[in-house]
């Protein structure tokens, strides 16, 4: 699961591959919707909210013959120590090449029903880069120096990382969220494997039963800020197809947690990779 960005700050939304280990074959990614419950876990300092509304809803499809297809909504209804509260509304669209090569995204974001934003885009790797063409919020192109990957590749090597009884992993990713203008360095620390049910009803299904799953917090840094506190960071329960529980978004001023209260499983796309 890899999430855009919320509203003005760096977000929730999941590297050209830097040293984890293909142990063994990772099961395929599971086609599934998923809703998640948003509320307020911890809040300090002037921007901090005093309450919390939200929902996070996202779908993901697709296969490594086929490509990777991932829509993503959150509303998030913020209510500040003082005045009126703001609502924001993220909606995004990507497409991933199954050979993790190409990604197209499309996000809009809108703040108290004024007008919108919205970031249109495409993005192509090279041998030591990935070149972007972004049409929304203007023409312009771009390039960014790799190894770089796409959200989905960078999920699959977690997955890889985890099952390689491996803890961390440093990547660079470039998903398109903000403005497109910006690619992220990244520190995944994966903790032990858990087994058995988790606690949410939505995830006592037979596929979930017996599956293990990982606690994994993924620190987004801006470029070449590693040595400085990071922009975000985001944790959740990660089991072997690539569901995520138990979300957890920490912006520095507040942290904000997501139970998954509803999910279905969609049919998986026939593939022989």
């Amino acid at each position: 699961m890899a999430f855009p960005r919320l509203t003005t700050y760096p977000a929730l939304a999941l590297i050209a591959f830097c040293g984890a280990a293909r142990a063994e074959p990772t099961p395929p990614l599971a086609p599934h919707r998923a809703v998640y419950e948003l509320r307020l876990l911890k809040g300090s300092g002037a921007k901090a909210p005093t309450q919390v509304r939200g929902r996070i809803a996202f779908d993901f499809g697709g296969s490594a013959c086929e490509g990777y297809v991932q829509n993503f909504r959150q509303i998030t209804e913020l209510q500040p120590e003082e005045g009126a509260a703001r609502v924001s509304d993220l909606k995004s669209a990507t497409f991933e090449a199954g050979d993790g090569q190409t990604y197209r995204f499309k996000i809009t974001t809108t703040v108290d029903d004024d007008g919108g934003e919205d970031v249109d885009g495409s993005a192509q790797k090279t041998k030591s880069k990935i070149d972007v063409e972004l049409t929304r919020p203007r023409k312009e192109k771009r390039d960014f120096a790799g190894p770089i990957l796409f959200p989905t590749e960078h999920m699959l090597n977690i997955l890889s990382t985890a099952r390689a009884q491996q803890n961390m992993l440093e990547a660079r990713v470039y998903d398109g969220s903000g403005d497109g203008s910006k690619a992220f360095d990244t520190l995944t620390v994966i903790g032990k494997p858990m087994a058995g049910p988790a606690a949410e009803k939505s995830s006592q299904i037979e596929t979930l039963k017996n599956m293990r799953r990982w606690p994994v917090s993924i620190s987004y840094f801006e470029t070449g800020k590693k040595d400085q506190e990071p922009a975000y960071i985001l944790s959740f329960d990660l089991y072997e197809n690539g569901i995520s529980r138990a979300l957890r978004l920490d912006y520095g001023d507040f942290v904000l947690g997501g139970e998954m209260t509803e999910l279905t499983l969609l049919p998986v796309p026939k593939c022989d990779k």
